[in-house]
């Protein structure tokens, strides 16, 4: 009999979900294990992942790779436009 997933045990897939996230981060930037775990949860996608209503445990590593990707390409190119609009005025 397989367990239904809910918000009490959805902890569980998280943590393989985390580490898989983390080490593709440490190989595709070159961060430590601990930078990579701390950008993942200060993401808008562990936001999605710590809710099961939100449905994004079911996502493989791959897309959940690939959000995560595009997340921080837009937060960085946020931070980048707001640094340069700050050295203008």
């Amino acid at each position: 009999m397989s367990e239904a997933i809910t918000q009490d045990n959805l902890y569980l897939l998280l943590l393989c979900k985390i580490g898989w996230l983390a080490q593709w981060m440490v190989e595709d930037k070159g961060i430590s294990i601990a930078e990579a775990i701390n950008r993942i949860y200060r993401s808008n996608l562990f936001k999605k992942l710590s809710y099961e209503s939100a449905k994004y445990w079911h996502l493989g590593p791959i897309d959940l790779n690939e959000e995560l990707k595009q997340e921080l390409q837009k937060r960085a190119r946020l931070l980048y436009f707001h640094a340069r609009t700050q050295n203008i005025e």
